[in-house]
């Protein structure tokens, strides 16, 4: 079995891999057949004195999608091997889709993911390493801009960055669609070539994905993508399960930077995750 440890830079993690496992970072996109390495994008401070360790990963795929459920081939030491990462994997390189919550003792210890993709096994540490630090919830150094805040009720917890916020398990039917609701709202700091009176004037835009759940259901959203209410920043849309199981359900909040999911100070969108239990 090969093994690869990555390390670097999160710029250098989207191309890092063992050589005869994976192709290089010069070697033409594949549309099907390539493999999926995680990447640690660095750590950042919670208002409660614990730490977030965010982590992606890189689809080497320009269309197929991957799954590995999480277990024995997909998962995070020490600790439960199901730590929120994901198990359906879009093409690409996809930045900041989760964190792993370490304590405030954590020190110099490491939290590994480790994904086993046919006969290669790629493993990445997070840890609290000195200049990995980013500023996720802080502010963009410059311009201040901090991610939008996703909630699941009007007057409910707020969350943002990468570890945004849980809710669930809420109960689902095979077959029958489950309305999915959320508010977001943003400090209106963003930056770059797109005003921060956002896309078609809108300062956050929302997308919904599979993150967890049995293989074979991509599951289908009425509207991955829905509108969200100028006044009050409430979204809604459904989502149709084909298989009974556990899932995760998670959406993205960006704000109007033009950041779609990627970025190394991670200061422009948020993630928000719904575990849902599907009946027969």
């Amino acid at each position: 079995m090969g093994f690869a440890v990555l390390g670097g830079s999160p710029a250098l993690l989207a191309g890092a891999s063992r050589a005869d496992a994976q192709p290089g970072p010069l070697t033409p996109v594949r549309e099907y057949g390539q493999g999926v390495t995680p990447a640690f994008e660095g750590w950042y401070r919670n208002p409660d004195g614990t730490f977030s360790l965010s982590f992606g990963y890189y689809n080497r795929n320009s269309k197929e999608s991957l799954e590995i459920p999480v277990g024995a081939r997909n998962a995070i030491s020490p600790g439960p091997a199901n730590q929120g990462q994901p198990g359906f994997f879009l093409p690409r390189r996809h930045w900041g889709v989760f964190a792993v919550t370490v304590p405030a003792d954590f020190g110099t210890q490491k939290a590994v993911w480790t994904l086993i993709v046919e006969s290669d096994t790629f493993a990445i540490p997070g840890s609290l390493k000195a200049g990995w630090e980013i500023d996720a919830l802080a502010g963009e150094a410059g311009s201040g801009n901090t991610p939008p805040v996703l909630r699941f009720s009007p007057t409910g917890p707020g969350g943002s960055g990468p570890r945004g916020l849980t809710t669930g398990p809420v109960s689902a039917t095979v077959g029958a669609p489950m309305t999915l609701t959320v508010w977001a709202s943003d400090d209106g700091k963003a930056v770059g070539s797109i005003a921060s009176a956002g896309r078609s004037g809108v300062p956050v835009t929302l997308t919904w994905f599979k993150h967890q759940g049995p293989v074979g259901d991509n599951v289908q959203f009425a509207d991955a993508t829905p509108d969200i209410g100028r006044e009050d920043g409430r979204a809604t849309t459904s989502v149709t399960f084909t298989q009974p199981g556990e899932y995760i359900l998670r959406v993205r909040a960006n704000d109007a930077s033009g950041v779609e999911n990627a970025g190394h100070a991670q200061c422009c969108w948020s993630n928000g995750f719904v575990r849902v239990k599907v009946s027969p």
